[in-house]
């Protein structure tokens, strides 16, 4: 199964991220940024993920990815900066950025200096197993971060969903089933994407 295959290398990946950031000290960056934006807003976060789809008319999130398990790599030549400007040129409403290093050679370094270059929200597609990914996102510039019913049960959905709100994330649900879906919605999803792949098998 791919999808546990991809999630099982990101619990490693964050293992050995952990050994050197500490947990403790990225959470309480994420939060001093957290708190910072709250503050410069009126005491409120402005969510712009959430701003940006709301828009009346359709609203496109375009996507910034290198590599993928079942297309190879897309793009030898990987201008990222200028993808993303000319997304945003062609009025995309927000972007997705690849995080995930070793199935799509993303990397958070892509998503720092998009966020540098493009004024519309970003989302961090990864594949959230652990909340340290979400003080990763708020550290990295994210405005959203991406929740995959198949991989997390719950009580993890619940958990990092309440996590992101008090960091000012938006938490994009991700169902590919009704089932999924309905879960998406108990837990208290505010936006969830449906995807038409099979990620278990894709």
């Amino acid at each position: 199964m791919i999808l546990e295959e991809i999630a099982e290398k990101t619990r490693e990946r964050i293992q050995k991220r952990r050994q050197q950031v500490s947990e403790e000290e990225l959470k309480e960056k994420a939060y001093l940024l957290a708190g910072t934006e709250k503050e410069r807003n009126g005491g409120i976060f402005p969510f712009p993920f959430e701003k940006a789809l709301a828009r009346e008319g359709i609203s496109f999130i375009c996507e910034v990815k290198k590599a993928s398990p079942s297309k190879g790599v897309i793009a030898e030549e990987f201008p990222y900066r200028e993808i993303a400007r000319e997304y945003e040129q062609a009025g995309a409403s927000a972007l997705s950025v690849l995080t995930e290093p070793f199935y799509f050679q993303g990397s958070d370094d892509y998503l720092k200096e998009i966020e540098r270059a493009v004024n519309i929200p970003i989302l961090r597609k990864d594949f959230t197993v652990d909340a340290y990914m979400l003080y990763e996102a708020k550290c990295i510039g994210a405005s959203a971060v991406l929740l995959i019913c198949a991989i997390l049960d719950d009580r993890q959905l619940m958990t990092y969903m309440e996590i992101a709100q008090e960091l000012g994330l938006s938490a994009l649900v991700e169902a590919h089933t009704e089932e999924e879906v309905r879960r998406a919605l108990a837990c208290g999803a505010r936006i969830i994407g449906v995807n038409n792949r099979d990620l278990k098998t894709f």
